[in-house]
């Protein structure tokens, strides 16, 4: 069937993303992608909000996996963020995100969350942190990155990898990105929380003292 090979493809390119990984969670997850009986459950949907955003970004970009996201687009089960219950309505709206594996997503696996996530161009997702190990792969488009003490632009081919607890954000420019994420760990979405009053009322008691 065309759709399921269309499915397959990107699938087999986002393992061959995470086979390179150095940390052994990659290849982990590979392995849990590739020996998973291919789901029964992804069918044509209708297009998402952010439909032509997503089409756009990824027509632009020649990663390997972008090419297959774009060829499988319809077949993308592209909704909430997983964590939404968490996050308020203007930092929701920013992004949208297809869960294709982990405890309840179409590909079942236990111990590990993978999709991918679209964000909307010229938009800021504020510092924020959670118990899993986390490690984005951006496929198209670019943005500002902060990871730690680590800040700087982002685009497709680079992976990032945030440690559990490390504080993170990102701002994007006039294209948006997109990017495979992973959670590994303890995946659990009740940790999820925005640190970024944290970080600022630390930051301004350290410039009183």
């Amino acid at each position: 069937m065309v759709q399921s090979n269309l499915l397959q493809a990107m699938l087999e390119a986002i393992w061959g993303v995470y086979e390179a990984e150095a940390d052994p969670q990659g290849p982990y997850t590979a392995q849990t992608l590739r020996v998973t009986p291919s789901p029964t459950r992804f069918e044509q949907v209708l297009p998402c909000l952010f439909d032509e955003g997503i089409r756009t970004v990824l027509a632009g970009s020649e990663h390997p996996v972008a090419r297959a996201a774009l060829k499988a687009h319809n077949l993308l089960p592209w909704g909430s963020n997983p964590v939404e219950g968490q996050t308020e309505q203007t930092i929701a709206e920013m992004i949208s995100v297809a869960t294709l594996m982990g405890p309840d997503g179409p590909i079942p696996a236990p111990d590990v969350r993978l999709g991918l996530v679209y964000m909307r161009p010229e938009s800021y997702y504020p510092l924020h942190l959670h118990d899993a190990d986390e490690t984005y792969v951006i496929i198209a488009g670019q943005a500002l990155w902060i990871a730690g003490d680590d800040i700087r632009m982002r685009g497709a081919g680079d992976m990032i990898h945030h440690p559990s607890q490390m504080p993170h954000a990102f701002k994007t420019g006039p294209e948006g990105f997109l990017a495979i994420w992973r959670w590994s760990g303890d995946i659990n979405t009740e940790s999820y929380a925005f640190v970024e009053d944290q970080v600022a009322d630390l930051q301004s008691a350290g410039a009183v003292a």
